[in-house]
């Protein structure tokens, strides 16, 4: 499975000042079932917070979405779309899973595709492997590559994978006061 061949490195500064590694391990918490997920990487106030050595996901439930004035880091992975799935069950997915992530509510317009979804968050995401398709609610950008970096800005959108390898990304989503 990939969530166990993720590793993250955070870094701090001791007592003295000097840098030292503060967490070199796997992810926080993970939310998946099967290949499709997230895997939380980091959270911080944005602010006089951001520097503080609390790994806050490490005891919290994963949620899609960082609090409010504050940061957050995760890989997540899109697989590739079940063909087979009626679109019933590829519903009910969907569903299960933003429910699970506490994001219901930003299923605003799913009539294009039962992953999309918008969120109030300025988000930085890079392909990491893989193959996706970001659909918006008029066009796509087709085929994203490794390498390929969205700048995601409040927009109602779904990541889909029309290949056949599980996809990998990492998000630094930003939910700044307005």
């Amino acid at each position: 499975m990939i969530w166990n061949k993720l590793r993250r490195i955070i870094t701090d500064n001791n007592d003295k000042g000097r840098s030292t590694v503060l967490i070199d391990g796997g992810p926080a918490k993970v939310l998946a079932v099967d290949e499709a997920g997230l895997a939380e990487i980091w959270a911080a106030a944005l602010g006089d917070g951001i520097f503080s050595s609390d790994d806050k996901l490490a005891s919290e439930d994963v949620r899609l979405e960082p609090a409010a004035g504050a940061m957050k880091v995760r890989w997540f992975t899109v697989p590739p779309e079940d063909e087979e799935a009626s679109a019933e069950a590829r519903e009910e997915r969907a569903a299960f899973g933003f429910a699970a992530a506490g994001a219901s509510a930003a299923r605003v317009d799913i009539s294009r595709h039962p992953m999309m979804h918008k969120t109030q968050t300025l988000d930085v995401i890079i392909l990491i492997r893989g193959d996706v398709d970001l659909l918006l609610d008029e066009g796509e950008a087709k085929t994203l590559k490794p390498g390929d970096v969205v700048i995601q800005r409040a927009t109602n959108h779904a990541w889909v994978n029309r290949g056949k390898e599980t996809a990998l990304l990492v998000a630094v989503l930003v939910n700044a006061p307005a």
